[in-house]
């Protein structure tokens, strides 16, 4: 509750906390937009590949060109300025930097930026939760190790979830399930760059103008970012993913607390502690009015004839048993809320949001029958989808996991719906990403 008051006190005393941005993208951009009005917060560097789209971003968002006016990081610290960079590594180790923001979206490139700010003593805003979903719980372990502390990204609809997850917990609630909504439709797992904003209801003309990334939207509607995220959460809270995949199950904010509850209750949960993510339209598809497409929830039991009696007189809504409630938010903001990271991370040490265990992860599964010779192309893309699975059955069916599905050919033919294996592609040991994603599969024991 104190954080905007210890974050004046750093300003007051000269020493504001020093952030690093890696990744000009909209989240980077967002983070930009308001770092800029927060008292105690000093962004040292932003590096990205394309320097000129890092400078456009600090236009777009309000900066005035006096205020990223230093050239290098020795001068941005002296100055109080911020400067533009492409080396990100300099960033990280640029001298007095407390927090780097991780905001490229590329996993592989995520893991090498956090074990380069873990050796350089720096604590870590995970944006890139593709990364956390390859390999969060390794890296959580060697950030400890490391003495520095690494976090999910707030704003992001996971941290939000391990919040609400947080405060059932806190006051003495057993939390049955948590997750998100979004929009969901079983067709569009089959969803392609070439026909995504036919479903967006978007001009494609209109797309290319404003530079929309059509593979980035797509994994959004094919049901692949919803399995990252969950798997994210499922790792940062001990919650276990469904046996058969995310069920998307279609809910209005006052039918939550009835659908979100065990099977043996009358509900659609396999158990309780469940992550699921909940559609915001019926499989006919006519919406939801009522929906939670834009935000997060948590369900959550009284157990009490005391807790159900309080429910009650408090107006909670319930399932007909009176036992099981929910508590949403309905929007998240994405990096508008990054703050509470750097804070968190800078001020009080604290992650907001973090891996303790491995119980879920997500595999690459073929959108269409796929013959041997075809090059995946990863998250959005043409080729696969990503599924949330038990990471105890991920790892022993051997699924490749969706943040590695880019690049490699396959070995064999797959079929529509079928995962694809280690043993379907064609890989090198010796490449970065797949050596350290390895690594976490023999070191931690799925949970």
């Amino acid at each position: 509750m104190n954080l905007a008051r210890m974050l004046a006190a750093r300003q007051a005393e000269g020493n504001p906390v020093r952030v690093g941005i890696i990744g000009a993208g909209k989240f980077g951009s967002m983070y930009l937009a308001q770092a800029i009005r927060t008292p105690g917060i000093h962004v040292m560097g932003v590096a990205d590949l394309d320097v000129q789209r890092a400078r456009e971003a600090l236009n777009r968002t309000h900066w005035t060109e006096n205020q990223y006016a230093a050239r290098s990081s020795e001068e941005a610290h002296k100055t109080g300025a911020a400067y533009v960079t492409d080396d990100s590594m300099a960033l990280i180790n640029a001298p007095g930097l407390d927090v780097v923001v991780e905001a490229t979206g590329n996993p592989a490139v995520g893991i090498r930026h956090a074990l380069e700010a873990f050796n350089a003593g720096v604590h870590v805003a995970m944006v890139n939760v593709e990364a956390d979903a390859l390999a969060g719980p390794l890296l959580a372990r060697e950030a400890a190790s490391a003495g520095v502390v690494y976090s999910l990204a707030y704003g992001d609809q996971p941290a939000l979830i391990v919040e609400l997850v947080d405060w059932a917990r806190t006051v003495g609630f057993e939390v049955i399930a948590a997750g998100k909504g979004t929009r969901y439709q079983p067709n569009l797992h089959q969803s392609t760059p070439a026909t995504v904003w036919d479903h967006y209801g978007i001009e494609s003309a209109y797309a290319q103008s404003n530079l929309l990334n059509a593979q980035m939207f797509n994994s959004f509607l094919d049901g692949t970012k919803s399995a990252i995220e969950m798997a994210a959460v499922a790792n940062a809270c001990s919650l276990t993913p469904p046996s058969a995949g995310l069920a998307f199950p279609a809910l209005a904010l006052d039918e939550l607390a009835d659908g979100l509850k065990p099977r043996a209750d009358g509900g659609l949960l396999d158990g309780r502690g469940m992550v699921e993510v909940v559609a915001s339209e019926r499989r006919d598809g006519s919406p939801i009015e009522q929906n939670l497409r834009w935000g997060v929830y948590v369900s959550f039991a009284g157990d009490t004839e005391y807790a159900r009696t309080c429910f009650k007189e408090y107006g909670c809504i319930t399932d007909s048993s009176g036992n099981y409630s929910a508590m949403w938010r309905p929007f998240h903001l994405i990096g508008l809320e990054l703050g509470l990271t750097v804070a968190n991370l800078a001020l009080r040490g604290e992650p907001t949001g973090v891996a303790d265990a491995w119980r879920g992860d997500v595999a690459a599964v073929a959108k269409f029958d796929l013959p041997a010779g075809k090059e995946l192309d990863g998250e959005g893309g043409y080729t696969v989808w990503g599924k949330l699975m038990p990471a105890k059955e991920s790892l022993a069916v051997g699924t490749l996991p969706i943040g590695l599905a880019h690049g490699f050919r396959l070995k064999n033919a797959i079929k529509k719906g079928d995962p694809v294996r280690w043993t379907d592609i064609d890989f090198s040991e010796d490449d970065f990403a797949v050596k350290y994603r390895r690594r976490m599969e023999s070191e931690i024991e799925p949970s």
